[in-house]
């Protein structure tokens, strides 16, 4: 018996064995190794790429490995698409996907499987998204759009192409698109299979996969332009995108809290801006005692980008009722929201800290303070009387003569100094601040004088470049942006920014430059706002056109890049 137990035991071994071996044998590729950094590719495909008549109700893939198999079904877009669900039958590196529904007569399809897929063995991304189309009557619709999408990891960011008539209804927030594809690791793209007839099309980073632009969760590119393909075209390349936020949600306050008796923390729904606000916008109304008591001092100093700080004109008392409203919030989207109100938890704890500075740029002590365009800002960890303290701010040189200068607060807490004179090269400068006409609303103050040393730099190691622009009209009012950062990370993201206007013959040039590499590009500034503008969803509006150079240009100290030709397309 003891015999029959055991051989039972081993046989349920076995067989344990030999199904687990058959799984790894299904799914797993063989092990050991390099680390697999080779992106999956699709080698086969059925249907042919341009197949016609095609009447089966599924169509095959073959990739390179092992893949995911959850990531190829969330990777397969259709045009026109197929609402209900793909089924996908695997076997190995093989997969059979099952319409759900049969296919429209004389209609050609688009098949996009996006970078979404990874492999099974170190899910390597593919590098670009793979397309191939067939048609269900005797005629394929073979036109193209082709362009690219400047992002910093533009790979799997979704287009979205509407077909449509001279009448605009599309609206990316509620309809779902009639072509898609999805743009590889460099940005570019290809939306093919395309009839005759006009599209409109966006680029959609879309966070949840469901076809449809949500500005919460999502974010998009505006095209400069519908594109319009006759009959006799067969491919419209240079549909270029930036990738940008839409802010379509009105500023709330949120909460408001006293952290002593004289300073309220107030937090919104979003990243605000204390240079769009007045403080008449504001003001707090005590229940209790039926009074309205205005605002005296409002700053960001040390808040998160949510949160402002505001002092009132009075003290409430700590036992009473009261609430802040604000008649109208807006942000730097235009976006307004008017009668807003929230409770206030009131303190009466003391205040007894100064003013401090809390940040300053440049940095005291800094050897690199341009002698022609420097701003010299300043940035207080709570708010004071600016008449006062612009009587207490001086600029030397170390012999004790004096600077003309303008000072502009930001908010009541911030300050920037500009020299109304050139300055020297290589030269020390003293700026002081007289800490004792800086008091907050509780009186306090420190007695000292801050001095900030910093010295110019020489203004021999500046660099460079000039060319000329092509391909664009000066009536177009062209804009060229020289900026500090890879081509893939432009519009507003690098540290240095530099715009020119070309002059009447069409040429450029760009001096005293910091050296380093810079993507070159230029945009159409048709409203003449003086930057580049991202457009509109819905109601449409077009972005500004926009075109790249296509070298970064690696621009070394004391020497210029001359002679560039800069074709705009």
């Amino acid at each position: 018996m003891a015999e029959f137990g055991k051989q039972i035991i081993k046989n349920f071994f076995f067989i344990s064995l030999a199904v687990l071996l058959s799984y790894c044998a299904n799914q797993l590729p063989p092990g050991g190794g390099d680390i697999d950094r080779i992106p999956p590719e699709i080698v086969e495909v059925y249907p042919e790429n341009g197949s016609t008549n095609f009447e089966d109700d599924y169509f095959e893939l073959g990739f390179s490995e092992y893949v995911d198999k959850r990531s190829v079904k969330d990777a397969i877009f259709i045009s026109p698409a197929i609402e209900k669900a793909l089924e996908l039958d695997w076997s190995g590196k093989y997969v059979r996907v099952y319409f759900p529904e049969k296919l429209k007569q004389n209609t050609t399809y688009v098949f996009t499987i996006g970078t979404d897929v990874v492999d099974f063995n170190n899910r390597n991304n593919m590098a670009e998204s793979f397309y191939f189309t067939f048609s269900t009557g005797k005629e394929i619709d073979r036109r193209i759009i082709t362009g690219r999408i400047y992002q910093e990891k533009p790979q799997g960011i979704l287009l979205f192409a509407y077909k449509f008539s001279s009448v605009d209804t599309i609206n990316p927030m509620k309809n779902k698109p009639d072509y898609i594809s999805q743009s590889g690791k460099d940005g570019t793209y290809a939306l093919a299979g395309l009839a005759s007839g006009t599209y409109r099309i966006f680029a959609v980073q879309d966070e949840f996969r469901d076809l449809i632009f949500q500005p919460d969760q999502d974010k998009i590119g505006i095209p400069s332009k519908d594109v319009v393909l006759q009959k006799s075209d067969s491919l419209y390349s240079g549909l270029n995108f930036f990738i940008t936020k839409i802010d379509t949600m009105a500023p709330r306050l949120l909460s408001a809290s006293m952290i002593d008796k004289h300073h309220i923390l107030v937090n919104f729904s979003e990243e605000i801006d204390s240079t769009i606000y007045r403080k008449n916008n504001f003001f707090i109304y005590d229940s209790t005692a039926n009074r309205k008591t205005g605002i005296r001092y409002f700053y960001k100093g040390s808040a998160k980008p949510t949160e402002m700080f505001f002092v009132p004109d009075e003290t409430i008392p700590v036992e009473n009722n009261a609430f802040l409203i604000a008649d109208t919030v807006r942000d730097k989207a235009a976006n307004i929201f008017l009668n807003d109100a929230v409770y206030i938890n009131l303190s009466d704890r003391p205040d007894t800290i100064a003013p401090v500075i809390i940040k300053s740029v440049p940095p005291s002590g800094t050897r690199d303070a341009d002698f022609l365009t420097e701003k010299f800002s300043f940035f207080f960890n709570d708010a004071f009387d600016t008449n006062s303290a612009k009587a207490g701010i001086t600029f030397q040189d170390t012999l004790g003569k004096a600077v003309p200068i303008i000072i502009n607060f930001t908010d009541d807490a911030s300050f920037t100094l500009l020299p109304l004179q050139k300055l020297e090269p290589k030269k020390y400068y003293i700026i002081s601040i007289d800490f004792k006409r800086i008091a907050d609303a509780a009186g306090n103050k420190m007695d000292s004088v801050y001095k900030s040393r910093i010295q110019t730099i020489s203004g021999l190691d500046f660099t460079g470049a000039s060319g000329r622009l092509t391909g664009a009209a000066l009536t177009e009012n062209p804009v060229l942006v020289l900026q500090g950062t890879a081509p893939s990370k432009i519009l507003g993201r690098g540290k240095n920014i530099y715009t020119r206007r070309p002059d009447k013959n069409s040429g450029f040039s760009f001096e005293r430059i910091e050296p380093g590499k810079y993507a070159l590009w230029c945009y159409l500034d048709k409203d003449s706002s003086g930057s580049y503008s991202s457009g509109w969803h819905f109601p449409f509006k077009p972005s500004e056109e926009f075109s790249v150079y296509p070298d970064t240009l690696n621009l070394r100290a004391r020497w210029m890049q001359t002679d560039l030709n800069f074709i705009f397309k």
